[in-house]
């Protein structure tokens, strides 16, 4: 069992900087390491992959429409839990969405994940 925790979305004006977090817990989860990532859904649009990290935080990967700008990291150590982090400043209206958290226990695999969080809007006004 992995459960996944969003946390740090919010209301933000066109140019501003948000940071999401995701922290990870469960009996599988400290014992297997899993890459995490983040996907996004804005109204009335499909459910898109935003950006992705392996465990060990050496390779990540990012949607074109955010390189740049977002920037995704973790701690493994923080306070027992794997935490997760989305850094995404010069935020523009279309990165208005509800963002989840992802986890899969390969990094390939990343982009089809197995455990997904309940999300957190972000929602930026222009």
């Amino acid at each position: 069992q992995v459960q996944l925790v969003e946390s740090g979305g919010g209301l933000v004006q066109a140019g501003g900087s948000l940071r999401l977090s995701c922290a990870a817990s469960g009996r599988t989860f400290s014992s297997v390491s899993y890459a995490m990532g983040w996907f996004r859904q804005a109204p009335g649009k499909e459910r898109e992959f935003v950006a992705a990290i392996s465990w060990s935080g050496s390779s990540t990967d990012y949607a074109h429409s955010v390189k740049g700008r977002f920037t995704i990291s973790r701690d493994n150590a923080k306070n027992n839990k794997n935490t997760m982090y989305l850094q995404m400043n010069s935020l523009k209206p279309e990165d208005t969405a509800v963002y989840y958290c992802v986890a899969h226990r390969t990094y390939g695999s990343i982009r089809s994940p197995a455990y997904w969080g309940q999300g957190t809007q972000v929602t930026v006004s222009s």
